[in-house]
């Protein structure tokens, strides 16, 4: 698939979903999500004109320890008219790209121009897309890794270097060291506790782009960022419900659900861009099957021009 697309237009797929999401042109069902003893599938289907598809994926965290891929699964694409199958496309590439993509659009438009440092808290493979693409998305000249699991950042810096080859790329000690050495912050883990302080001074004026929280049970930010916010730039609907960074301040009356905004609003408001990028700002995304059919839709007609692929008869 990387031989068909490059990351820019991937980004504007996703814009394009946001417009489509705002005009509600599209029919999304509510995901199917089963947990079975430390085993999850999920099961994404989505409409558009045109064409439909659905994502199956699988995550099994114990995969780690196997030396294999956390999530994996495939996505279907179906002709819109007959129902007949177009295309089948890696499910893991394909999460990695879009949410990549989804984290690049959030520091497309609620980062100044002018930011040239990341930090980023968790080194798996959505933190490795989520730099990539931030280094689409803005000049970044320096970037920061923290892990908990120290032993993982030596590989994935090396990892990153060979794709960054310009940019400076260190490991950070703390994550008050990577707060202080970082405008604009992502993470990207699965943590039930803050990963960031609670320390007001120390999170204000900074950009944060929120990837790895997605059950309630999840929390990757402390209550402190939430007095610093003025509105909070969410995905799709669900985040309400899914992610514990957000049923948290809205749960504790920590933060006012008037001030939680959709970021489909958001992007076609091309007034309001510039006055907020000098405050801190948050993104939080859950992801959403409007993203993945809006990129399969991009990944199929490039790849039918470019002549790659394989043709399977059934």
């Amino acid at each position: 698939m990387s031989k068909c697309i490059n990351f820019d237009e991937v980004m504007d797929a996703i814009e394009d979903s946001y417009r489509i999401y705002e005009e509600n042109k599209f029919h999304m069902p509510p995901r199917i999500h089963k947990d079975f003893r430390n085993k999850t599938l999920l099961y994404m289907p989505c409409f558009i004109e045109g064409i439909f598809g659905t994502k199956i994926l699988t995550v099994f965290p114990e995969n780690r320890e196997r030396n294999k891929p956390v999530i994996d699964g495939i996505m279907l694409l179906n002709d819109y008219n007959t129902g007949e199958p177009l295309a089948m496309i890696d499910g893991k590439y394909l999460t990695a790209l879009r949410t990549g993509a989804v984290g690049g659009v959030g520091v497309r438009h609620t980062t100044p121009d002018s930011i040239n440092s990341v930090g980023l808290v968790g080194a798996g493979v959505q933190g490795f897309y989520q730099l990539l693409y931030a280094c689409k998305a803005r000049n970044i000249e320096k970037i920061k890794v923290f892990d908990m699991f120290k032993d993982k950042i030596p590989s994935f810096i090396n990892k990153l270097k060979e794709e960054l080859p310009t940019i400076e790329i260190t490991k950070a000690d703390s994550i008050e060291e990577l707060l202080k050495e970082s405008e604009l912050i992502i993470t990207t883990t699965t943590a039930n506790d803050p990963v960031l302080p609670e320390n007001k001074e120390m999170l204000k004026g900074k950009h944060f782009i929120g990837i790895g929280s997605y059950k309630p049970n999840m929390r990757e930010y402390p209550e402190a960022i939430f007095s610093l916010l003025d509105e909070i730039y969410i995905d799709t609907e669900d985040a309400l419900e899914e992610t514990g960074d957000l049923l948290y301040p809205l749960n504790n009356e920590i933060f006012k659900r008037d001030n939680i905004r959709h970021f489909s609003n958001y992007l076609i408001s091309e007034g309001n861009k510039d006055k907020i990028k000098g405050k801190t700002t948050f993104f939080k995304s859950v992801g959403m099957a409007l993203f993945d059919i809006t990129v399969s839709k991009l990944i199929y007609k490039n790849a039918k021009e470019a002549g790659v692929g394989q043709r399977i008869t059934l």
